[in-house]
């Protein structure tokens, strides 16, 4: 029980974690733009990681080399083209939508009636924090987000897989250096890190930290004693948290409707957090 509760509480300190950075990361895009911004918070974690963990890179096998390549390429992605939609959308609606990405991961390894109910709250909430009736939303805003939603749901399933055949800090640790080398190009292509001021690296090192090297660290020791399904639908909380941010420190502002999308995806989370305590590990994949 103690070890279903330390998963689940480190689970909920990474989506803090994350929100949170994802406000301060918004404030740099004038300056610096999505690229920049994911590569300074991808590249600068992988520095902390390996400071602090100094990996064994001789001591990786086959398999773990691949599947940390997979992991890393995922962080890669899912950050970059994440970034690129919340600067087209507010933040609560961007992590919706990219929630979408677990949420179908949760519905594919559902077992249980209870499973298929605790989603379908988790899914209401997603067709209410929509604004449907916005004219002016930005399509490619949201296609973004949703693509990042497919990168997310793919991090989960890699993510538990590589928690199960190495060390956890390890493997955030190489799979955060090879998500470098794919997006360091991109972003020298951009250009936009030569805005790169004492201050916006100051600001892009807390990103960093809080974005990255902290919770994917946490988000390790969840996948490695939650069940798969438990921990995709125990991520709906995302939006809550994503919404939250965006109101203190963004001003990003949510309709009734949508906060009452809110209340179902941690509705939705609470479920599956207490009807699936009994799972093991063991048939979580």
């Amino acid at each position: 029980m103690k070890s279903t509760q330390l998963a689940v509480a480190a689970a909920l300190i990474s989506m803090v974690c994350v929100q949170g950075g994802a406000s301060i990361a918004k404030q740099l895009f004038p300056a610096l733009g999505p690229i920049a911004t994911a590569t300074l918070r991808i590249g600068l974690s992988a520095i902390i990681l390996y400071l602090i963990n100094r990996p064994n890179f001789s001591k990786l096998n086959k398999q773990q080399w691949l599947y940390c390549g997979i992991y890393g390429v995922c962080l890669a992605f899912m950050n970059l083209i994440f970034y690129a939609a919340i600067q087209r959308i507010p933040l609560g609606l961007g992590v919706t939508i990219e929630f979408i990405g677990p949420l179908f991961l949760a519905f594919a390894l559902s077992r249980k009636w209870l499973d298929i109910l605790w989603a379908s709250f988790a899914c209401i909430g997603i067709l209410l924090i929509v604004p449907w009736q916005n004219n002016h939303l930005d399509g490619v805003g949201l296609l973004l987000a949703f693509l990042a939603g497919t990168f997310w749901a793919f991090y989960i399933l890699t993510g538990s897989k590589v928690s199960k055949i190495m060390e956890g800090k390890q493997a955030v640790t190489i799979g955060m250096m090879i998500a470098t080398v794919f997006i360091f190009p991109i972003a020298l292509w951009d250009g936009s890190l030569a805005n790169l001021d004492t201050n916006l690296l100051f600001k892009a090192l807390g990103v960093a930290i809080f974005s990255s090297a902290l919770p994917f660290s946490l988000d390790m020791i969840a996948l490695g004693k939650l069940p798969t399904k438990t921990f995709s639908i125990l991520t709906s909380l995302q939006p809550a948290f994503g919404a939250f941010s965006g109101l203190i420190f963004l001003q990003e502002y949510l309709t009734m409707t949508q906060w009452i999308s809110v209340f179902c995806v941690v509705f939705a989370s609470i479920g599956t957090t207490i009807f699936t305590k009994k799972e093991t590990v063991n048939n979580s994949l």
